[in-house]
């Protein structure tokens, strides 16, 4: 190695000449401040290449919102008679796909004599076990952590859950009570 390598290189780390270095540091010489020292134009093309990926992961977030908000209502599907559905009792039904279990309540009638619905998703906002109806209590239990939803409104009452069950939209015609789509809340 010339003498003027050597004054070019910065000095070793542990601060001893060039003469009294290890015959391997000679062999590998790695000048850590050179090293370390990043171009300003370097340092542009990472700014511009990160910047680039959070514009990309932004525009594939708008993208999948805008394929979702797309998608459409789900079909309108019949659940049961009215008939069938006992006052102060529950009926459990798929809806809208066949993996996705619903409750649909049936409560005391209004003072007209209107029959008051009510239908959510079966699963539990916080793990995804399904929610047991308690009528006389006005709630429903999630038995594996204890969560309570309120049966009016199926918002948490009580455990770890932190969200409302989702909300099934009904209408009753001609006796029969009809899913018609599905309300997602988060308050």
């Amino acid at each position: 190695m010339s003498e003027q390598d050597l004054e070019q290189r910065s000095p070793a780390p542990d601060g001893r000449s060039a003469a009294l270095q290890p015959a391997w540091r000679e062999q590998f010489p790695i000048d850590v401040p050179r090293d370390n020292y990043v171009t300003r134009r370097d340092f542009t093309k990472l700014l511009g290449l990160t910047s680039l990926a959070f514009a990309a992961g932004q525009l594939w977030i708008l993208l999948q919102s805008w394929l979702r908000s797309n998608r459409g209502q789900p079909p309108t599907k019949a659940i049961a008679r009215l008939s069938q559905v006992p006052v102060g009792s529950a009926l459990a039904f798929s809806y809208p796909n066949e993996d996705d279990g619903c409750l649909l309540l049936r409560l005391p009638d209004d003072a007209t004599g209107t029959p008051r619905l009510l239908a959510y998703n079966r699963k539990c906002t916080h793990l995804s076990c399904a929610v047991i109806p308690d009528i006389e209590r006005q709630r429903l239990d999630c038995p594996c952590h204890k969560g309570t939803f309120d049966l009016e409104s199926g918002r948490p009452l009580a455990g770890p859950p932190r969200r409302p069950l989702a909300r099934i939209q009904l209408e009753v015609r001609d006796n029969t009570v009809y899913a018609t789509g599905v309300e997602l809340r988060t308050v």
